[in-house]
């Protein structure tokens, strides 16, 4: 299973993000951004509240995204 191990919250609503196989890229936030949960994630200062929890990220409010997914969606830096 890949895990997220680092995370940096970046302007427009983007996350610099490091896996467990080590790749690195951006992953665009903006999608998920307008559905349940995820829409406090528009206050910029909760948006930026982003941790590691576990094998993937977790916002202050609770909200999380499945790592996998993260995975697939993350646009990798060569």
């Amino acid at each position: 299973m890949i895990r997220i191990t680092s995370v940096m919250p970046q302007d427009d609503y983007k996350l610099a993000l490091v896996f467990s196989d080590g790749k690195a890229g951006v992953f665009d936030a903006k999608p998920y951004l307008y559905m349940g949960v995820f829409k406090e994630l528009l206050c910029p200062s909760l948006f930026k509240s982003v941790r590691i929890a576990d094998a993937t990220i977790e916002w202050a409010n609770g909200a999380d995204l499945c790592p996998d997914c993260v995975y697939l969606e993350t646009k990798f830096v060569q």
